[in-house]
């Protein structure tokens, strides 16, 4: 499979809402006291006003997305000065262990790296996602756990940083 990793087409914005909305849902990320997230996670013409989205792609099929923050987004939740930031990471389900995640993973540090002044990439992650927590460990990202923080109560985002 040739996966492509490209900014989304706003005709796609629909379709990558949509996987990136079953991604938490379907997995059991989101609790019942969270279903606000999912109009949120849906909403990826609001996401791309404020960063970049990008989409891995197979022949056109759309398999995953991925949110990047450069520096000044208001998408940022823990940049701090001189670091990106991605966010809402997600692959279909039918796409998954294909190396889609992980190249828009490496979509996002490439991005970063073109960035002058940049010196971080950052993300939140919750413990449960442990097929993403595998890639950002195997790319370099270390676990910075004195950043983590709790969006609603109950949930604890565990953060990561890779030097660039």
């Amino acid at each position: 499979m040739d996966i492509v990793i490209r900014a989304a087409l706003p005709t796609e914005y629909e379709q990558l809402g949509e996987i990136t909305a079953q991604a938490y849902v379907g997995d059991g990320l989101l609790g019942a006291d969270e279903a606000f997230y999912v109009a949120v996670l849906r909403d990826v013409a609001a996401r791309a006003a404020d960063g970049e989205v990008l989409v891995a792609v197979d022949e056109e099929r759309v398999l995953g997305g991925v949110t990047f923050a450069p520096p000044g987004s208001p998408l940022a939740d823990i940049a701090g000065p001189g670091e990106a930031e991605f966010r809402m990471l997600a692959v279909s389900r039918e796409a998954r262990g294909r190396g889609a995640g992980e190249a828009l993973v490496r979509a996002c540090v490439a991005r970063a790296q073109e960035l002058d002044g940049v010196t971080h990439l950052v993300l939140s992650t919750q413990t449960t996602m442990t097929g993403a927590r595998r890639i950002y460990e195997r790319l370099g990202f270390v676990r910075t756990p004195e950043r983590d923080w709790t969006p609603v109560p109950g949930l604890t985002l565990l953060t990561y940083r890779l030097s660039l």
